[in-house]
């Protein structure tokens, strides 16, 4: 019997991570998963989050649960398996043995982008928050399994994106399937409790937007923050 493909995608927030795990669940033969660590995550540093209490009692809150569940029988029985992650999730005390199992992608997006996003959902946010640092040493890390990891910057999402998950299924050696440029508006089953808050704008959609409006200028702590950031996106363009 095959092995089905478990893909992690491995973003930051505000970073077109839901609408690749919408893009993916629109085939029959891809199982998708929203960010399963989230319960997890919140319960082991206390973090002030919107909806904390239903996200608590809505996943397994132990780390350990939730990398079995990652590693374990695929939903419905599917060849495929897309599991939508977010790399701040991922506390440093957290398993990480079971990314071997795993094919890891990198999602990336210019900090300037992500910092003016998500200051608009919640105020504040911190380099921890939008995790670029987390996101290279989990790169770092899937490196050292011996994986070459596939990145992918959402910038060529949105100026092509017909080519750009062309490329990415072959990287993923599956077979693009046109679908996916395209979801029916509203939300989807899987969509964790949050929804409510942070996706208001995929549910509105019926697909990928096409280009970039040019970056936005950020001032005082929010342009510090990209600053911090930036070197952390450089350095993951480098692997493209």
């Amino acid at each position: 019997m095959t092995e089905p493909l478990r893909i992690a995608m491995w973003s930051g927030p505000r970073n077109l991570s839901t609408a690749m795990m919408y893009a993916f669940g629109q085939r029959a033969d891809c199982a998708v998963t929203d960010e399963p660590f989230y319960a997890a995550y919140l319960a082991a540093t206390g973090a002030d989050h919107p909806l904390h209490h239903e996200i608590l009692t809505s996943q397994p809150a132990r780390a350990a649960e939730v990398a079995a569940r990652c590693t374990g029988p695929v939903p419905e029985g599917r060849p495929i398996w897309y599991q939508k992650h977010m790399t701040h999730h991922m506390v440093d005390s957290f398993p990480l043995e079971w990314l071997a199992d795993m094919r890891n992608v990198f999602l990336i997006r210019h900090p300037a982008r992500v910092v003016a996003s998500y200051a608009r959902k919640r105020e504040a946010p911190t380099l921890e928050d939008i995790g670029f640092r987390r996101q290279c040493e989990l790169l770092d890390y899937v490196v050292g399994l011996g994986q070459e990891p596939i990145v992918v910057d959402s910038g060529s999402i949105l100026a092509d994106p017909e080519r750009a998950l062309l490329a990415l299924c072959g990287a993923l050696a599956i077979t693009f399937d046109a679908s996916m440029l395209h979801w029916p508006a509203g939300g989807r089953r899987e969509d964790g409790v949050w929804a409510r808050h942070w996706y208001g704008a995929i549910h509105r959609s019926t697909g990928f937007d096409v280009g970039e409006a040019p970056l936005p200028e950020l001032e005082g702590d929010y342009a510090a923050l990209v600053q911090s950031a930036l070197p952390y996106y450089e350095r993951m363009r480098g692997a493209i």
